[in-house]
């Protein structure tokens, strides 16, 4: 709020001096230049030709960028240096009212022109539409470098060097020792066998085995009922009363080997 109070006082305060700074530039144009630089010869003012087209211009010029605002610092700034030469070398030595030609109405005019050298002639002008303008493309020229900038396939990243090391693992294998090579040796020339049932060798009394579990370690097998042992019997007797010869005939049919058979005795 307090920006744009000022930008409507600047704008007022411009156009009213810019019409003073218009209204005695043209009076000294009407004069035409070699009048004026006469006056100026009279009131002791040094090179009366230059300082006569020089405040001419600077007032007629001056005053009309004032009212539209453009350049206002420049024009300030050379306003400035025209109303201190005209108290200096004018006006200082006749006091301060206008009516006895003092210097109330330049220095006004120099203390209005410090200000706007000072702050500037506001938004409301020539000036502040350059520089919104201005300011605008800038914004824009930076968010299109911004995009470009992101954009995939025109950013440009560094990347930086990757060094990768790999490990190799090296197995050696080494021959079997004499240990290993006895060890390996009967299970290589060892014959597999046909699986079933063994038989038991000649004298041998087949074991129980626990249900659930054949000689093997295979599957379940039916379990046979344990015989109550025998009464001790003399030397000689088998059960059933069976003798020696018949056990050995009986053990000769369940073994493949056949037993040499004694001749009867018969004595």
């Amino acid at each position: 709020m307090k920006r744009v109070l000022f930008d409507v006082a600047a704008l007022i305060a411009r156009v009213a001096i810019g019409v003073i700074f218009v209204a005695h530039g043209w009076q000294k144009w009407q004069n035409g230049l070699g009048a004026t630089t006469q006056g100026f010869r009279q009131m002791g003012i040094p090179m009366p030709e230059l300082a006569a087209g020089f405040a001419s211009v600077v007032e007629t010029v001056g005053g009309i960028c004032l009212i539209l605002g453009l350049g206002v610092r420049v024009v300030a700034l050379l306003l400035l240096a025209n109303m201190i030469g005209a108290i200096a070398f004018v006006h200082a030595g006749n006091g301060v009212f206008a009516t006895d030609n003092g210097w109330e109405l330049p220095g006004a005019l120099a203390a209005i022109s410090l200000l706007f050298l000072a702050l500037g002639g506001g938004r409301i002008g020539l000036d502040g539409i350059i520089r919104a303008a201005t300011r605008r493309r800038a914004e824009r020229r930076a968010a299109e470098e911004d995009i470009a900038a992101h954009a995939p396939g025109t950013s440009v990243r560094r990347t930086e060097p990757t060094t990768v090391t790999t490990e190799t693992t090296t197995v050696t294998t080494e021959p079997p020792g004499p240990a290993a090579s006895a060890t390996d040796e009967p299970a290589r020339n060892a014959t597999p066998t046909p699986e079933g049932p063994a038989t038991p060798a000649s004298g041998e009394t087949p074991t129980e085995q626990p249900r659930g579990t054949d000689q093997s370690g295979g599957a379940d097998q039916p379990r046979v009922p344990r015989q109550p042992a025998a009464p001790d019997r003399p030397a000689g007797h088998r059960a059933g009363n069976l003798s020696d010869e018949d056990m050995r005939d009986i053990d000769a049919l369940v073994s493949d080997e056949p037993t040499p058979r004694k001749p009867p005795n018969r004595g």
